[in-house]
């Protein structure tokens, strides 16, 4: 996938850059970022710079991962972060979504703005059939900024986020291109209500 800007109204999408490296460093600082999302804790000036040099072109480069800069506006402020995070399977690609804000520029929406714009590019661009949201039991932030864009919560995952040596429960979710009204790239065919017992005793 070659790199590529997205706008929604308020905001500017684009691959991070090395010129993003100060601002990176100085966002992940944040406890809540280092508490809540998988930067490293603490969080160093090489892991920024490792970020924008090398992680980031690797993902577009090698399509793993879709990392975006949120800004305010072409040439505004960082407000956010968010990537499109891509698994391979039994020979078939899923999508998980994840993101973090800027603390003082929590608050406004944009992070859901955000969410949205991209969501409806890996439909349309990427051609997922489902982009999943994944979160630590108690990332309330997070679930509410999911929620908010349409990903219906589907359950909790026992021990299925490994961090700081321990497995942690993690909430799931998930977007699917009809709840945005787009069409999807695959047919679904959802799972059949339960109907009423058949049969008795003999």
């Amino acid at each position: 996938m070659e790199p590529t800007t997205l706008r929604t109204p308020r905001l500017d999408l684009r691959p991070f850059a090395p010129s993003d490296e100060d601002e990176v460093y100085a966002a992940a600082q944040d406890p809540d970022i280092q508490r809540w999302t998988m930067v490293p804790s603490p969080y160093e000036r090489v892991h920024a710079k490792t970020f924008v040099n090398e992680l980031v072109p690797t993902g577009w480069r090698e399509d793993t991962g879709y990392p975006f800069a949120v800004r305010l506006g072409a040439g505004g402020p960082l407000v956010a972060a968010i990537g499109v995070h891509v698994h391979l399977a039994f020979g078939e690609k899923s999508y998980e979504v994840g993101y973090w804000a800027t603390r003082e520029h929590r608050g406004n929406g944009y992070m859901t703005e955000a969410l949205d714009g991209v969501a409806r590019w890996a439909f349309t661009e990427l051609g997922a059939v489902r982009l999943e949201w994944r979160a630590e039991v108690g990332n309330e932030g997070s679930r509410a900024v999911a929620e908010k864009a349409g990903f219906r919560f589907e359950g909790t995952l026992r021990a299925a986020l490994f961090r700081n040596g321990t497995a942690r429960d993690t909430w799931v979710g998930a977007l699917l291109p009809s709840d945005l009204g787009l069409t999807p790239a695959l047919p679904h065919l959802p799972a059949r209500q339960p109907g009423p017992a058949v049969g008795g005793a003999a």
